[in-house]
């Protein structure tokens, strides 16, 4: 469920009475546990935005999907291609235009001294996707890392359904505050909690379903205008409305420490 952070990072203000920083070489310095780096993965990602117990707001779900810039770095691309592929025909400039689009918000990351890890990452899925559709000379070849990616996804979500540790039971966990003993799954002792998460993770599946029924028919037949229209749709849009919906289910099980000391 890839998304961008625009969250600004404030600036090492400890001036020179700060503590310095543990040498190399230090127990300090040791590698973070897979534990601490998956949670520190989960609070930089932009579901984090719509923490669990929080009221839904239009303003944290723009945030979760990246503001109006991740907005612009996330559809522009795509409908860059859609409308030089409905106007020319042509392979070439459909799927160059998009990567320059890319590169242009790279540019413009970098000139602010921003973070690049998700243009990056952006610019790298439109790269692929551009130099699949030049090597096999078929423009519907460019939408073969999209659906790929989906049915990796898919594919994700099941296996945690199959095994009863359902994705985003281990998402939100991660997002709360850890139990004395540092674990982050007391959900999974609460079976109303534990119900939720799992309807919420079936949602989730749900969601690269739909994009894999629509969009595997299109890619099969060809159809490439109308293939890159309903990836457009059922990009951007369709995730915030599921992330809206999961926001909601959460927030029926979980409650802000605050809301329940006011009680």
């Amino acid at each position: 469920m890839p998304d961008h952070d625009e969250t600004p990072r404030p600036a090492d203000t400890r001036g020179e009475h700060a503590v310095p920083a543990p040498s190399a070489g230090t127990p300090d310095d040791a590698a973070p546990s897979f534990s601490a780096q998956f949670r520190a993965a989960v609070q930089n990602a932009g579901i984090a935005r719509v923490a669990p117990g929080e009221a839904p707001s239009g303003r944290a779900l723009l945030g979760a999907v990246g503001g109006v810039r991740g907005l612009a770095e996330s559809v522009l691309p795509g409908f860059a291609f859609l409308v030089v592929y409905a106007v020319t025909k042509e392979l070439v400039p459909s799927v160059v235009i998009p990567v320059l689009v890319g590169l242009v918000f790279v540019v413009v990351r970098l000139a602010q001294r921003q973070s690049l890890t998700m243009s990056f990452a952006g610019i790298a899925g439109v790269v692929v996707s551009a130099a699949l559709a030049l090597f096999t000379g078929r423009a519907e070849t460019n939408f073969i890392p999209g659906i790929v990616i989906n049915a990796v996804w898919l594919v994700g979500l099941l296996v945690t359904l199959a095994v009863r540790w359902p994705l985003i039971g281990i998402v939100v966990g991660f997002l709360l505050p850890p139990n004395d003993d540092g674990s982050h799954v007391d959900w999974r002792a609460d079976p109303a909690k534990r119900r939720v998460l799992t309807v919420a993770t079936w949602i989730w599946v749900g969601l690269f379903a739909v994009r894999l029924a629509v969009e595997v028919p299109l890619y099969l037949t060809a159809q490439v205008e109308l293939l890159a229209a309903v990836k457009l749709v059922l990009g951007v849009p369709l995730y915030a409305a599921v992330l809206w919906v999961t926001w909601l289910l959460v927030r029926t099980v979980f409650v802000r420490r605050e809301d329940t000391a006011a009680v």
